[in-house]
């Protein structure tokens, strides 16, 4: 089952959500994982199993944005994590797909998010198309990154040179 939250999620599905981000993107000693802004309307989504244990998770983050005094509402995929003794078994695609679902309803023109090239196949699946040549900037004001540049992301280094949309 998907579970979708505008704000917040009850506290024992967000702490376990968070447990699952730290497996995936550790956090350095005496740092935590910090939720997204909530400038950015996130929709807090999680995939229940049959114990309504979180098994995996994301965000959808929303903005408007405006280019050459044209207008978008968009949605950004976002931390998508499943528990580390879970993956493989399609739990994330089940939540990833959920998600477009979801972000076609919300009224957004465009979704969009970057990932890391081994996952590219893995988005193909869950219904997203690659929009080769785009570049995406992303970051804040005073800590801008492009999507073609490499990241860094815990001690990870990751090269996000894929952009999608719906």
């Amino acid at each position: 089952m998907i579970v979708s939250a505008v704000g917040d999620l009850p506290e024992s599905l967000a702490t376990q959500a968070r447990k699952i981000q730290e497996q995936a993107w550790p956090p350095a000693p005496g740092d935590a994982i910090s939720g997204p802004d909530p400038g950015l309307e996130p929709v807090f989504m999680v995939l229940l199993d049959e114990d309504h244990d979180v098994v995996a998770t994301l965000f959808v983050l929303r903005k408007r944005i405006t280019r050459a005094g044209r207008g978008w509402y968009a949605g950004e995929l976002s931390a998508v994590a499943t528990r580390a003794d879970l993956r493989g078994q399609g739990l994330g695609h089940e939540l990833v797909v959920g998600a477009r679902e979801e972000m076609a309803s919300m009224g957004l023109d465009l979704g969009i998010f970057t990932c890391d090239r081994p996952l590219r196949e893995f988005h193909q699946r869950a219904g997203w198309e690659e929009l080769p040549g785009t570049v995406l900037v992303g970051g804040t004001p005073q800590e801008p990154f492009a999507s073609d540049q490499s990241m860094k992301r815990a001690s990870k280094t990751i090269h996000s040179d894929l952009r999608w949309a719906v």
